[in-house]
């Protein structure tokens, strides 16, 4: 199998934690929760395809956010994270 036959099954794989709580998703509040919704899902599988353990990556990067310096933004991505 070739790299790019395997993605597909990957993320649908990754689609099955979110397809039960499609109705509850319909209730988001407003089009604003609705995408800050998207970026907290988007942010958790990142960090799981990653193979890293999603609350504590999302803990220690909110953490750091304050005193980091912005030409290091590209230090806090899933895929940059070492702890």
């Amino acid at each position: 199998m070739s790299w790019t036959t395997t993605q597909p099954n990957a993320a649908e794989r990754s689609l099955r934690a979110v397809a039960p709580g499609r109705k509850n998703y319909l209730f988001v509040g407003s089009e604003a929760g609705g995408k800050a919704a998207a970026i907290a899902c988007t942010l958790i599988e990142t960090a799981k395809l990653n193979a890293l353990e999603p609350h504590a990556w999302l803990a220690d990067t909110i953490a750091n956010i304050p005193d980091y310096k912005i030409t290091k933004v590209d230090d806090l991505p899933p895929r940059q994270w070492n702890r």
